[in-house]
């Protein structure tokens, strides 16, 4: 018998198993009620949401950064949308559950994920580079180069 009662959480099985110190969440009920419901936020749009995306400006380029941990290069598109929008999405399935498996935590997300930037004038969008090296994915778009305006000295008479 397990020493919380089952109304503050009740998935801990036994209290001396090392792998379920899982304690009491208020918000877990609230959880699974807006989970439930039609239209809501379900743990495919969480792990859209936990798709961490850095953008930095160089003098050179746009680059964009994302964390995508577990994830092949074939499993993620980068894409350019109506000439400007920039958008990273990908998959992450969950593994193949086997009969004789016994689960006692998952935590890693799994679900569908899609970020979109929209890309500043000046983008050369038709030479976007990517690239994925140990799941962190890193596309780099050019900047056009800023034409500096010809200056023209005028001598003054007088």
């Amino acid at each position: 018998m397990s020493v919380i009662p089952h109304f503050f959480g009740g998935r801990r099985n036994n209290v001396f198993d090392p792998f379920s110190l899982d304690v009491f969440d208020p918000f877990d009920a609230f959880r699974s009620i807006s989970e439930s419901r039609p239209g809501s936020l379900s743990s495919e749009t969480s792990a859209l949401a936990n798709t961490r995306i850095d953008w930095k400006e160089t003098p050179e380029a746009h680059v964009f950064k994302a964390d995508l941990p577990g994830l092949k290069k074939e499993e993620v598109k980068v894409e350019v949308e109506d000439g400007r929008v920039l958008q990273i999405s990908g998959e992450k399935s969950r593994e193949k559950e086997e009969k004789n498996d016994t689960w006692h935590r998952v935590e890693r997300s799994s679900g569908r994920f899609m970020r979109r930037f929209r890309l500043p004038e000046g983008a050369k969008v038709d030479q976007v580079k990517a690239a994925m090296e140990n799941g962190v994915l890193t596309v780099t778009v050019p900047k056009a180069e800023v034409k500096k305006p010809e200056v023209k000295a005028i001598d003054i008479s007088g």
